[in-house]
Order: structure tokens, then C-alpha cells, then sequence
């Protein structure tokens, strides 16, 4: 039998100073577009109000799916999401416990978030009695939890609601690691230190990524609950990016295993990748309402024709000009960025691959040029395998690598850049490989997919934050299309 090994996850509460040079430019970079987007949100807009119902449905499955309270398929978790939970939409094997229980549960969560909502709209601050109220809202279809007892077996504990651990709560991992947290004792005196901290970063007016991830963190290490500290966890750190304009914090269950190592990371005060999660998270969130269209129509023609009217007189307004051009400027900007990064890559490519041995040659397609509309099929289909909404009738260009292996066989990796959902102000850049093959003298195209999410940019946050990242990207592009030719080779 292995020995058991003890990893100590808490000591006392803190702020250390390294979070704070955390880098936060994977959200810098796309959130002007939504906090913008949001400003002009009516109150009470239905698409709005739906894709945020959506989220909570979102949370409330993925949640107790990644606390293994439950499993439910795919399938399902889509239909729930979109439709709300119906028992009856439920098969037989969707999910591992009865259906009853599962509607308890997910109705539980789904409270919890609207009630952090609620919360938010009300300016109440975070005390100790709220989180214990929020415990006890999630953990109210919850009567047990799971325990070891002295002979090793697996026992279930009557669980104590709304209110601090009484005993130790210290975990074993199928490979015999110990992880220990706060002991009871000390469990009020370091909430109350964590609240403090949380304060004192609002007022410092602290990037609320940073503060959520923080928070989210620090409560980890004090697990002051028997039972469901992570999904506190995660509602907490929601309340704190949603009171900063941003989204709920929710972890899919694919996600598990990184959203683990991010905070085992932060355990050995290394942040960033924590940090780095939860961009991605709002990230993700923020491209989805970009793309969002409620599928609901119940308005009359007059309502529509009131709508078209104001996109009317947007598109002829001197505000709407200015910040055309500002827009313009920015994705100018970005295209001389690509540009440059792709003349590098090629430089580079040059002194590995020799001239006898394949022909790398670039070409450039800025918007202002006659062939931009190439690849339209290709990106629109790009576009759908992403789930996005490819914007036609806006300015984009393209980069291509093209990788003669024969006179007669030639690769062409595709650099799109184009625009980005519904709103106006998000690019993406995305890529395909297209195969070229001469048969009677004519080229016979075949594309394959490169199964690399889009990179969105913003194009009213400042372009200087996004060079690095930018760079990151393509050069992730040629890496991958050069990966899948070379394995084409025979």
C-alpha cells in the first residue's frame, strides 16, 4: 500500500504582490467591444436577458457536473440550457441519479446564481453572513455529504448547512495525498480576513479579474464549509466579475483537469495561469453574446420597423463616422502587425528550409486590395465549425504561406483575418490549408481544417497590448499547418 503523503494547501490569508502584475491582455483585448456593447443595452433587452438566463442554466449543470454531484450527457445539458429544466425532456440514461433529485439540485444552483444577480443589482456587500446565506441556498436539496470512516470505508455524513466546518475536511486522492486546509479553529478569523482584503482591493480599484481569481483562490485554501466549497467558490468569484460589468465564472466539465492545475499553481504562488483561466472564461463569454441572436420573434412589424429606423440613422450619424474611422485605424494597424509577423516567420522558415528543397513564398491581401474577398467560402466555413458569425460585408484581408513540394503539389496555409460577430468592432484572425494538385494543367483544390479557435480582437482597445499575444498565435498556425503536411508527406 502507498504511504500517504501530506500537501498542506492553506497558511494564512494574504495578498501577495506578484498577483498584481498579472497579465490580463487575453480580455484586455476584446472586453472594450462588450463594455461598449453593453452601454447601449436597453434595460430589460430580451436577447440580452435570455443569454444571460442561459448562463445561469450553464452554471447550475456545469457545477455540480465538475463536484461530481451528477453526470448528465451532452446531448441533454444542451437542450436544458436552451429550453430550462424540464424533467420530462430527461431518457433514461441521461443522467446517474433520479431525475427528481437531478431537478432539485440544478434548481438549487440555478437559484444561487440568480440570487448573486439579485445581489449585484442591490450594491449588498460581501460579509460573512451572506456567503453563509449563499451556502445554504446551494446545499438545501443536500442533506448528505461523503466522509471516511476509521476503517477506511466511504460513509455518508449529515451535512451541516450554512454554517463553518465543525471538523477537519481534508481530502484523499486515489493517489494517496492528503490536502489540508484551514482546521476549523481558524476558520472565522481568516473569512473575515478574506473579506477584508477584498475590500481593500476594490477600493484600490483593482482589475475585477484579478480580484475574483484572488478571492477565488484564497477560499479554496480556507475550504470553510464541510461541503461545497468549490461551487462557493465559483459563485463568489461570479459576484465579483459580474459587479465589474463581466460574466458568471462557470467551468465545463472539459475543463476540469486545467482549471485544477491553474490552482495548484496559484497553491505554490504562481497566479498567472489562474489568472489566465479566468480571461479565457470571460473571453469565451464575451464572444458568445457577440454572436448572440434570440431565436424568439415574438415582436410586431411596427417594433422591427422602429429598430430599422434607428440602425438607420446610426449608420448616418457623424458619431457613428468618427468611430469608423477610428476603427479603421486600429485594424490598419493590426494588418501591418500580421504583415510584419509573417515576414519574420518566413525569414525564419528561409534558413531552415532550403530553397532546393521546398519554395516558401508569402503573399499579402490587405482589405484595400482587389482580391480580398478570396476564401470567402472557406472562412464562412471556418466560421461555422467555430460557431460564429462571419461578418461578409466588412473589411478583410488574408496572408498565405505557400509550400511547393513538387511542381505539381503545393500546400497553401490561409491567414484570414475578418470580421467578428454581430458587432462591428471584433476581428478575427483564423486559418485553413488548402491542397493544390495539377491535374491537366488546372489546380485542384481540396481545404483542410485547422482545428484552431479563432483569435478575436477588439478593434477599440488599444492595439499595443496585443502584439505579443498576436504573435503567439501565428506563429502557432505555422507550427500546426506545418505539423499537419508534414504528416501528408509519404
Amino acid at each position: 500500500m502507498n504511504e500517504i503523503t501530506e500537501v498542506c494547501i492553506w497558511e494564512p490569508i494574504k495578498f501577495p504582490e506578484n498577483w498584481l502584475s498579472t497579465n490580463t491582455s487575453k480580455l484586455d483585448e476584446l472586453a472594450p467591444s462588450w463594455y461598449r456593447k453593453r452601454s447601449e443595452l436597453k434595460e430589460g433587452n430580451e436577447a440580452y436577458e435570455e443569454f444571460i438566463t442561459r448562463l445561469k442554466r450553464q452554471h447550475a449543470i456545469e457545477t455540480g457536473i465538475v463536484e461530481k454531484l451528477y453526470n448528465l450527457k451532452e446531448g441533454i445539458t444542451e437542450t436544458f440550457i436552451k429550453e430550462g429544466f424540464v424533467e420530462s425532456y430527461l431518457s433514461h440514461d441521461d443522467t446517474n441519479i433520479p431525475p427528481q433529485q437531478l431537478m432539485s439540485f440544478l434548481k438549487d444552483h440555478f437559484e444561487a446564481m440568480d440570487f448573486i444577480f439579485d445581489v449585484v443589482k442591490q450594491n449588498r456587500p460581501l460579509t460573512k453572513g451572506f456567503i453563509k446565506e449563499l451556502h445554504q441556498l446551494i446545499t438545501k436539496n443536500q442533506d448528505f455529504t461523503i466522509g471516511i470512516d476509521g476503517l477506511g470505508r466511504q460513509v455518508q455524513i449529515p451535512l451541516i448547512k450554512g454554517d463553518w466546518k465543525q471538523a477537519e475536511n481534508n481530502p484523499k486522492r486515489d493517489d494517496n495525498t492528503v490536502y489540508t486546509y484551514c482546521p476549523p479553529i481558524h476558520v472565522d478569523s481568516e473569512m473575515e480576513q478574506l473579506i477584508s482584503i477584498y475590500h481593500e482591493l476594490n477600493v484600490k480599484e483593482i482589475n475585477p479579474v484579478i480580484i475574483s481569481a484572488w478571492t477565488h483562490h484564497a477560499f479554496t485554501q480556507i475550504h470553510p464549509f464541510q461541503d461545497g466549497n468549490g461551487r462557493i467558490a465559483r459563485l463568489l468569484a461570479s459576484l465579483i466579475l459580474i459587479k465589474g460589468g463581466l460574466f458568471p465564472f462557470t467551468v465545463k466539465r472539459n475543463e476540469k483537469v486545467k482549471y485544477i492545475n491553474a490552482l495548484e499553481k496559484a497553491d505554490q504562488n504562481e497566479p498567472q495561469e489562474l489568472v489566465s483561466f479566468f480571461c479565457e472564461i470571460e473571453k469565451s463569454s464575451i464572444e458568445n453574446i457577440l454572436n448572440f441572436k434570440s431565436e424568439k420573434i415574438d415582436v410586431s412589424l411596427s417594433e422591427i420597423a422602429l429598430i430599422f429606423n434607428e440602425k438607420i440613422e446610426e449608420l448616418q450619424s457623424q458619431n457613428r463616422e468618427r468611430r469608423q474611422k477610428q476603427l479603421e485605424t486600429n485594424r490598419n494597424i493590426i494588418f501591418n502587425l500580421v504583415y510584419s509577423l509573417v515576414g519574420e516567420v518566413r525569414n525564419e522558415l528561409d534558413l531552415i528550409i532550403p530553397h532546393a528543397q521546398a519554395r516558401v513564398r508569402i503573399k499579402s491581401v490587405l482589405p484595400s486590395q482587389k482580391d480580398y474577398f478570396w476564401y470567402n467560402r472557406q472562412i464562412a466555413d471556418y466560421a461555422t465549425i467555430h460557431n460564429y458569425y462571419f461578418n461578409k460585408l466588412l473589411p478583410r484581408g488574408w496572408f498565405q504561406f505557400s509550400f511547393c513540394i513538387s511542381s505539381d503539389q503545393r500546400y497553401d496555409l490561409i491567414i484570414s483575418i475578418h470580421h467578428y460577430s454581430y458587432d462591428d468592432s471584433v476581428i478575427a484572425i483564423g486559418s485553413f490549408l488548402e491542397f493544390a494538385e495539377k491535374r491537366e494543367g488546372v489546380d485542384e483544390l481540396t481545404t483542410i481544417p485547422i482545428m484552431l479557435k479563432p483569435y478575436t480582437i477588439s478593434l477599440e482597445a488599444d492595439p499595443k497590448l496585443v502584439k505579443s499575444n498576436i504573435e503567439y498565435y501565428i506563429r502557432d498556425i505555422v507550427k500546426i499547418g506545418l505539423t499537419i503536411i508534414t504528416n501528408e508527406i509519404n
